[in-house]
């Protein structure tokens, strides 16, 4: 499908975007090591803040980034930052009324595979973007922007230790299909690891799912 945009055009949001943000790149970056920090240092609030900080990113980013500066380009920018407002929302529902997803880091398959995403959303994607020459502020920016974000919120998720429904993964896991589709049309390289994130995150996450349920039905397994 051809986009109604050209990567020119793509790029020049994040300048416009980046520019006229500033310094709140750097404000999400604090809140990313908070978030981080909560999940291995662990405190009665330490999951509500997790919660409010994904939250907040995906508020930030569906209604500033998608519908105040993208819909510039590209009117679909409207449904995608309904879909963000959405998944924030449901992450200040639970981080703040209940304690239905908590964080907690393990030495396991899920929690390497969390350390490796998250440090990619923040470390390895913008120095991979800045190779290829997509360097601030022509770069999607962690915790302002769509990719960095999901990415991120992956890699969070699968330090989770309860089951995650379904239906709570469907946006970050569409996301990560759209995402992941475009930039791969306009040469955004680093955008790979947002599909790589969604189908390792969401198959691990699905199979623990599964494999709870499993103990629940037969707990003599």
């Amino acid at each position: 499908m051809e986009l109604p945009f050209t990567t020119e055009q793509f790029l020049n949001v994040f300048q416009v975007y980046n520019n006229a943000i500033w310094p709140s790149q750097l404000i999400a970056y604090l809140f990313g090591i908070v978030a981080v920090i909560c999940s291995f240092w662990k405190s009665p609030a330490s999951d509500k803040i997790i919660n409010s900080i994904l939250g907040f990113f995906w508020l930030w980013i569906g209604v500033v980034y998608h519908i105040l500066f993208f819909s510039e380009i590209n009117n679909a920018a409207f449904g995608f930052g309904t879909l963000f407002i959405i998944q924030g929302l449901l992450f200040l529902e639970i981080g703040l009324f209940t304690d239905k997803i908590q964080y907690h880091f393990n030495a396991n398959t899920f929690g390497i595979t969390g350390i490796i995403l998250i440090a990619y959303a923040m470390v390895i994607y913008p120095i991979i973007g800045s190779l290829l020459g997509h360097s601030y502020p022509f770069s999607p920016m962690f915790g302002v922007t769509p990719c960095p974000a999901t990415i991120f919120t992956f890699g969070l998720l699968l330090w989770t230790n309860q089951q995650i429904p379904w239906w709570f993964l469907l946006i970050p896991g569409l996301w990560s299909v759209i995402g992941f589709t475009a930039a791969f049309q306009l040469g955004i390289v680093e955008d790979t690891g947002l599909l790589v994130s969604g189908i390792l995150s969401i198959g691990l996450l699905l199979y623990r799912n599964m494999k709870k349920n499993s103990q629940k039905l037969n707990p003599a397994a």
